[in-house]
């Protein structure tokens, strides 16, 4: 087996290759013109998108799909093990790569590792990449997506031209990757599994560390050990002092801070967060360097904005290009996403599954929704672990909803032990905030808010499961006319 990453033109082939990770790498590979083939049991907007790339797409996960690149093979009745074949095309059978979801009893992840094909986890992937650009890899538990989706926009917006992978879609380049033709790499470094120590960037950014998928890590030492090790594979450590396990267990080498007090490298004064964005005067080491403009909402987005900010002078851009790819840039799908309205009602959807998260969100709905105006929080548990390892911190984020509609956990993979539901975490939630009410299925909160939401109201749907295909329908039956009755 090769103990590297082939570029050189050996296939690749993705099981699972329509998930958000999977399929950006997919992406970046196909549009380098090697040969990329996946199998994913349910075709979307994404497959077809790498379908018209030409990489070809297998609608089952079944163990002849390895001999796609094998023609000279598929023509033959010899089957591939045997002693005549095997020799001859060894060196092309595909390199598979793999999500940490896929287990050993799936049929291709079976059948390569009988054939001797390299088996690669998507991770090893992104590190090879990472490896072979001038990259910048944003690292934390929140805030990776919007900060590597804005440092992408910037660099874009500057003339940079970069190669950029994240964990969302991005409307500027039509999805969750795009391919450039310089140096530069931007990549979003995922910590949920462990193999964020794998990775060795140029420009490191760490936005925040807290205990998020209990799931992998037992303790937020764990999480911590994780992210040290990515830290010092970092050149360059851009830091944000405002979470304290930055500030106290790492030495970035640029720090940053919505608090001028805390001595970072990049601050900001004159604050004004408002329903249609955000403004601030940035300062480095002391020195003002001009107002900034945001789109986004709150103080979180802000602080993402910061970490921008930051490699953007690293890079040695002026400030004012800084700021003018900062000041239109709009975001991420399912990221304070606006939906649309119907029968006078506001839709947005959001990927908020942790307690900050959701604690932040809230925050940005406050900030937009008018006076009198309901902000109603439509909560999809994610995951088993998560729910009961932080069920206490979930109970206390819904405090500033005026109406909290909860559905049941959405596994995510996991078995239901039956230590933890749905309807606890309404239980634990109306200790704080009486205005809960819980509906088991999908079907029946929608139809709880058929009758329940009110013109004027902002109806936000937090989660990283499927709840968020709820909200078409919704509006479509909500923007129906009345049917007059006699």
């Amino acid at each position: 087996m090769s103990n590297s990453i082939d570029f050189s033109g050996r296939p690749f082939h993705f099981i699972g290759i329509g998930g958000i990770g999977m399929s950006a790498l997919a992406y970046v590979l196909t549009k380098r013109q090697l040969p990329v083939s996946g199998s994913d049991l349910r075709a979307n907007h994404i497959t077809h998108k790498l379908e018209s790339l030409g990489a070809h797409i297998f609608s089952k996960q079944e163990a002849n799909n390895l001999e796609f690149f094998l023609p000279e093979v598929a023509a033959n009745t010899v089957p591939l093990t045997s002693p005549e074949n095997f020799s001859a095309v060894k060196t092309t059978l595909p390199q598979v790569i793999c999500s940490t979801a896929i287990n050993a009893s799936n049929l291709e992840y079976k059948a390569a590792l009988e054939l001797g094909c390299p088996i690669w986890h998507r991770s090893d992937v992104l590190a090879a990449l990472i490896a072979d650009y001038y990259s910048i890899a944003v690292a934390g538990t929140h805030g990776k997506t919007t900060t590597s989706s804005m440092i992408g926009y910037m660099l874009l917006q500057a003339g940079l031209d970069p190669t950029i992978l994240v964990g969302g879609e991005v409307k500027a380049w039509e999805g969750n990757a795009r391919m450039g033709a310089s140096r530069y790499l931007v990549a979003e470094a995922d910590e949920s599994d462990g193999s964020l120590v794998k990775h060795a960037p140029e420009i490191g950014i760490i936005t925040n560390i807290e205990l998020d998928h209990p799931d992998h890590y037992e303790t937020l030492e764990e999480v911590v050990d994780t992210f040290q090790t990515f830290a010092q594979g970092c050149k360059t450590l851009v830091g944000s002092i405002d979470c304290e396990t930055v500030r106290d267990r790492f030495k970035p080498t640029i720090t940053y801070s919505l608090y001028p007090d805390k001595g970072a490298d990049y601050t900001v004064t004159n604050i004004d967060y408002r329903a249609d964005g955000t403004t601030a005067l940035v300062w480095e080491k002391g020195k003002a360097l001009g107002l900034l403009n945001l789109q986004l909402l709150s103080h979180h987005n802000l602080s993402n904005s910061l970490a921008a900010v930051a490699v953007g002078r690293v890079l040695g851009l002026e400030f004012g290009e800084i700021a003018q790819g900062i000041a239109t840039f709009e975001g991420a799908r399912r990221r304070f996403e606006f939906r649309g309205e119907a029968a006078g009602v506001t839709f947005i959807d959001d990927y908020a599954h942790h307690p900050s998260e959701i604690r932040a969100t809230l925050a940005a709905a406050r900030l937009q929704a008018r006076p009198g105006q309901r902000v109603v929080a439509i909560f999809q548990p994610h995951r088993y672990t998560r729910t009961l390892t932080f069920l206490e911190e979930f109970a206390e984020s819904f405090t500033h909803a005026d109406l909290v509609v909860l559905t049941d956990i959405y596994s995510a993979g996991e078995p239901d032990l039956g230590q933890v539901s749905g309807q606890d975490l309404a239980t634990a939630i109306s200790k704080h905030n009486p205005e809960v009410v819980y509906q088991q299925t999908l079907s029946l909160v929608s139809e709880f808010l058929l009758q329940t939401l009110c013109p004027g109201d902002l109806a936000l749907f937090l989660g990283a499961g499927n709840l968020n295909q709820a909200i078409p329908e919704l509006i479509t039956m909500m923007s129906e006319p009345a049917i007059a009755t006699s």
